[in-house]
This record gives structure tokens, C-alpha cells and sequence, in this order.
């Protein structure tokens, strides 16, 4: 018996360990399907929300090849990582769901322009050509033009919505066509411009849905969403302080996977892992204090690393919205972002704001934004504003973008290593506490030198407010980088806190800092906040160790080929006989206003010694830039 007792704690201890996949029941659906069916292979759905409504944890859902237009609304999540609900396109075909409809019955008017009426009942309880795109830190331009969350789209592609009618009346731009409608008691009335092509026979379509899939409320956890094409959706608005939804959207719950999706033409925005709807939302709340009170009532909601956050968003390709390309506050602690395309987001400009970006998080809190493709987006590729305490941006390659970074009220520790920042405008920082390492800087850095705002600091690695901080410039540190083309470094020379920069390596037009004071710019400004910022004493940043290769042309340049994105660059192996150290937590030490060290997202200690390509850095003396050094001259690197 003694034996036996102590095989079974074993089996039950490598049992608890393990912890293995839960395998439930299997679904099918297909369009040859009927929601009447069993959802079996041979006897599938019709709809995927058919199978939503009996899928239990541990059960995949199997969507097979085809057009579905339905919003699905997922009724539970998974009870855990290891028994989650999977919705999935099957292996090797090709499944879209659309939050349109097809338009065939157009009258041609004249010139360009066509007309469909639409009874009002096709759409629903929800007419996206009656709602208006509404919310906090949202900017109608011109200031009283009004934009609606519908569109339609030609073969695919959208067209924009006109101002007023008559501007549909004109000559159509074929590179900018345009709608406008009108909603009466009975009737939706659509105009549009169709450039040399009859609307009848060609596949034209109009936003019916607010989103592709999303749930309907907080805390429907462990849900993978894998392999579709997720396309067209009324999104509104999503800023931080009120329910932020998404085409795809996790709507305040944990542990989702979205991956391996192509995530296109949302209204506003693609990929939202952010915020739940409260009677606060879009009310009073455009302001610092409006957040605080936000971050507040999050807290009392269940906002912890347990229970809210923690996903993972990979492999997906996310373009064509025209707010962010993913969003997230609160709800985006924890997760990890990586091996996505991000591209052409607040590409078309049509409204502004202050939420527009590839990547816009609020309290990215020890949030892994990892080896994506961000390129040709409006406004930012990456905008982390306030508390992302922990945050680590690496193998990013990022081009094209109005600005790559932006970094706004944080007190750290932010690290970003191993990045290709390749647009005209690198980095704005208005923040302090960031260490920057490795990267490849080849356009301008702007810097913030004061702001009032009162913006938190967290417990580490925890949703807890320790304090509120005002946000001094500062606290930064450049180690080991490769300034190339036009980098420039010298709105740094002067900083409220200690800026450092080491080991870095300047090329023909890089610009590095002065011994002169720069240009300040301000965020926002209190009168309280202006006597603050007298109490900071101006500093000079010190440089060691830098390697001023003034002659040498980088020539750094990106090129396409066969979908493979190439960087040409030239290298110089001369640069490795300034000696540098690997960089860990010991070397870059705490950043000042919350004390924390530079440490990963579980406590662990730090060491930078991969390269952009996940080689090995030599540890005795790693190389500058993002890619150990290995000959001199002229190079054509893979890079995506």
C-alpha cells in the first residue's frame, strides 16, 4: 500500500504539471450547411454563430471555405489555456467573414454617379448610415462635419465619404471616390460614384454589422480566434476612457489567441483588446483626471494580470483602418504582439484625434511588442500612452510611418532593442524612464522637455497605482545603437533628468548631441505644473565610448523583391574595436520616478545577447546596431 500510495502522488504530480490540452467536441460548418444540422463533418452548420451557441471549453469550431456575413457574438470563452474555445478556418482553405452586404440594385443618375434605396429594415436595429462616429479625443475635420460609420466598397475596396451630396454630383477621382446617404424614417438612400464601371456587375457592398466578432460582454475568456479573413465593420470610436470595440475584439476578458487572420477595412479599428462599456464612457472623461477616474473604476472591475489581458495577437495581417490598426487600454496588459504586418492604418486621414497608430496601447503593462512589420501608417507605427511600466519593444522593423515611436506620460522601464526605425521621424518622446539599444536609428527624434500631467506608476508588474507622477524629460539611455542617414539625436543634448548615451556609432548625417541648449517644446501645462518644472535643474546628457565614423555612408535603404522585404546597408567591422558591454539589468540599473529596474515581464534578469536575427551576440563584445557584425562593406540582409 505504501508503494502504491507513492506511485499514485506521482501520476497526480506529473498530472498537475503537465496540465494538457482538454480536446472537446469538433463543429463543422460550411455554406452548403444547415443551422438545423449537428455541426458534424457530414452534417455541418450553415452559420458560425450556430456552432457559437453549443461550443463549450475544450470545443474547436471548423469553419470551411467560403463567404459568411454574420457578426459573431461568442456566448462563453474557455475555462483556461488548456481548455479554450477554438474558432478556426480549415486547414489550406480560404474562409471570409464580412460585416457587409452586397448592393445590386443601383439606378445610374448621371455622370459618375449612381443611387440605391434601401428599406431600413435590411439593416436592423443597427443602420451604419444613420450612426455617427462619436467619442472622446475624437476630432471631426473640418470641426462640424459630420462622419457616419457606414461605407461602401467596389470590388473590395472603399470608398470615402463625401462631405455633403453634391460632391458625389461631380466628376469622380478614380483614386478617390466618394458616397454620401440619407436616412429617412423608412428608407436608407445611398450616393456614389462608380468611375467607368456599372455598380450591377461588379461585386458592391456596404457596412450592415459593428463588428465580425466580438463579444458582447466582459469576461469571456480563452478563446482562440485562427486563419480568417475578417473584413469591413462599422467600428466607432475607440478611446481609452469608453468601451473600445474592434472588427475583432476581446471586450475586457483573458487569454485570447488571435492569430494567422487577415484583418481588414474597419471604420475604426481592426484588433481591440481594450476596455469594457460603463456609464462613464465618452461622459466628462477627456482629460487626465478623466483617465485616472477611468483607471479607477478598471480597478474596481476586475482589472488584474488574473483576470483581464494576457493575449496573444500574432501572424495576423491588419491594415486599412482608419483609427488604429490594433488598440488596446487596460485590457492590453500582459500580452505579447508579434510576427504581425501593420500597415496603411490612419492611412486615408479622414477624421483625427488622439488614438490614430498601427499599435495604440494604454497601459501596456508588461506588454512584449515583438518582431512585426509596421510600415505606412498615419500619425504613429507605435503610440504607448500612459503606464506601459515594463513594456518591450524588440526585432520591430518600421518604416514609412508619419513617426515610428511615440511615447507618451511614462516613467519607465521601457525597453526597445534589436528595431529597424527607418521613417523620416523616429521617436517622439514625451516620457521618461526608456532605454533604447541595438536599434538602427535613421530619422529624427523629438523630445517633450515638460509635461503637468499627473500620469501613474504601477506596483511592478501589477495593475496597482503606486502614485501619480508629473513628466520631466529625461531619463533615457542610448547604448550600443547605429545612427545612420539623417538620425538625429541633438533634442537630447539637454534634459531635465540624466540622459546617457554609450557605445553608440554615428555615420555620414547622423547628429549627434550638442553642448548647447535645443528648442523645448511643451506637452501639457498647468500653472501648478509650471512652478513644478522649476524645481528640475537642466542637465547636460554625457556621452562615452561612441564611434564617430562621420565619413562612413550607411547608405541604409529598404527594397522589395518577391514580397521579401531586403535592407542594403553598409557595415564597418572597425566599429568592434571600440569595446562595448552586453547589456543586462545590471548595466542599465532603475529608471528614477518608480525605482524599478530594466528586468523581463516574470521577474527575470536581462540580457540583450540576440540580434535582430536571433543569433547570438558576442558576449565579450556585442556588436553596435541591430545585427552582430560579421564582415565589412556592403550588405543585403533579409529582414522580413
Amino acid at each position: 500500500m505504501k508503494y502504491l500510495f507513492v506511485l499514485l502522488f506521482v501520476l497526480l504530480g506529473f498530472t498537475g504539471f503537465s496540465q494538457p490540452i482538454i480536446r472537446g467536441k469538433e463543429y463543422h460548418v460550411s455554406p452548403g450547411g444547415e443551422d438545423a444540422n449537428n455541426g458534424s463533418k457530414a452534417h455541418p452548420f450553415k452559420t458560425i454563430m450556430a456552432a457559437a451557441n453549443v461550443a463549450m471549453p475544450g470545443d474547436i469550431i471548423t469553419v470551411h471555405a467560403g463567404v459568411y456575413r454574420e457578426q459573431i457574438t461568442p456566448p462563453r470563452g474557455g475555462n483556461s489555456d488548456q481548455q479554450r474555445i477554438t474558432y478556426q478556418a480549415a486547414k489550406g482553405e480560404k474562409v471570409i467573414v464580412k460585416g457587409s452586404e452586397i448592393i445590386k440594385d443601383w439606378k445610374h443618375l448621371q455622370g459618375d454617379t449612381w443611387e440605391t434605396k434601401i428599406p431600413n429594415s435590411f439593416f436592423g436595429k443597427f443602420n451604419p448610415f444613420k450612426e455617427l462616429i462619436h467619442g472622446d479625443w475624437f476630432t471631426p475635420t473640418p470641426k462640424n462635419r459630420q462622419y457616419h460609420r457606414g461605407s461602401v466598397y467596389l470590388n473590395g475596396d472603399w470608398l470615402m465619404e463625401a462631405a455633403k451630396k453634391e460632391d458625389v454630383i461631380q466628376v469622380a477621382n478614380v483614386k478617390n471616390l466618394l458616397w454620401w446617404a440619407m436616412v429617412d424614417s423608412t428608407t436608407t438612400t445611398i450616393w456614389a460614384q462608380f468611375k467607368g464601371v456599372d455598380p450591377n456587375k461588379e461585386m458592391v457592398e456596404v457596412n450592415a454589422r459593428q463588428t465580425v466578432f466580438y463579444p458582447d460582454k466582459p469576461f469571456v475568456d480563452y478563446i482562440t480566434v485562427r486563419g480568417f479573413i475578417m473584413e469591413q465593420a462599422a467600428t466607432n470610436w475607440a478611446p481609452p476612457t469608453a468601451e473600445q470595440m474592434g472588427l475583432i475584439g476581446t471586450h475586457w476578458s483573458k487569454g485570447w489567441v488571435i492569430e494567422n487572420n487577415t484583418v481588414l477595412y474597419s471604420k475604426c479599428v481592426g484588433i481591440a483588446l481594450g476596455k469594457y462599456g460603463d456609464d462613464h464612457d465618452n461622459k466628462q472623461t477627456e482629460s487626465a483626471e478623466g483617465y485616472v477616474g477611468t483607471i479607477k473604476r478598471a480597478l474596481a472591475f476586475g482589472w488584474d494580470k488574473a483576470t483581464v489581458g494576457g493575449h496573444i495577437v500574432r501572424n495576423n495581417e491588419v491594415a486599412y483602418c482608419e483609427q488604429a490598426g490594433i488598440v488596446g487600454s487596460l485590457g492590453c496588459s500582459f500580452s505579447i504582439v508579434q510576427d504581425n504586418y501593420i500597415h496603411h492604418n490612419y492611412y486615408r486621414k479622414l477624421f483625427s484625434g488622439a488614438e490614430m497608430a498601427g499599435i495604440k496601447f494604454h497601459a501596456a503593462i508588461d506588454v512584449k511588442i515583438i518582431h512585426n512589420k509596421i510600415c505606412d501608417n498615419g500619425n504613429f507605427g507605435i503610440w504607448l500612452d500612459w503606464m506601459a511600466q515594463g513594456a518591450q519593444l524588440s526585432n520591430n522593423i518600421m518604416y514609412d510611418n508619419d513617426c515610428d515611436l511615440f511615447f507618451e506620460v511614462q516613467h519607465g522601464p521601457i525597453l526597445v532593442c534589436n528595431n529597424l526605425l527607418l521613417s523620416k521621424t523616429n521617436l517622439y518622446m514625451n516620457s521618461s524612464g526608456a532605454a533604447f539599444v541595438h536599434n538602427l536609428f535613421s530619422g529624427k527624434i523629438n523630445v517633450i522637455s515638460y509635461d503637468s500631467r499627473l500620469t501613474p506608476y504601477m506596483l511592478p508588474h501589477s495593475t496597482f497605482v503606486k502614485a501619480l507622477h508629473d513628466n520631466p524629460s529625461g531619463d533615457v539611455q542610448f547604448i550600443h545603437n547605429l545612427f545612420v542617414n539623417g538620425a538625429d539625436v541633438s533634442q537630447y543634448s539637454k534634459a531635465l533628468l540624466p540622459v546617457r548615451f554609450d557605445g553608440n556609432v554615428y555615420t555620414k548625417g547622423a547628429v549627434r548631441i550638442k553642448n548647447v541648449a535645443t528648442n523645448k517644446r511643451f506637452g501639457e501645462m498647468t500653472e501648478a505644473g509650471r512652478e513644478k518644472m522649476n524645481e528640475y535643474k537642466e542637465q547636460t546628457a554625457t556621452e562615452t565610448n561612441a564611434t564617430a565614423d562621420t565619413t562612413f555612408d550607411a547608405l541604409a535603404k529598404l527594397t522589395t523583391e518577391n514580397d521579401k522585404v531586403y535592407l542594403q546597408v553598409n557595415l564597418n567591422k572597425n566599429w568592434l574595436q571600440q569595446k562595448r558591454k552586453l547589456v543586462t539589468t545590471g548595466v542599465l540599473g532603475k529608471v528614477i520616478v518608480p525605482d524599478l529596474p530594466f528586468e523581463n515581464p516574470d521577474g527575470t534578469a536581462l540580457k540583450i545577447d540576440t540580434d535582430y536575427f536571433g543569433r547570438k551576440r558576442n558576449v565579450a563584445n556585442p556588436s553596435p546596431g541591430p545585427f552582430e557584425i560579421k564582415e565589412t562593406g556592403k550588405q543585403k540582409l533579409w529582414i522580413w
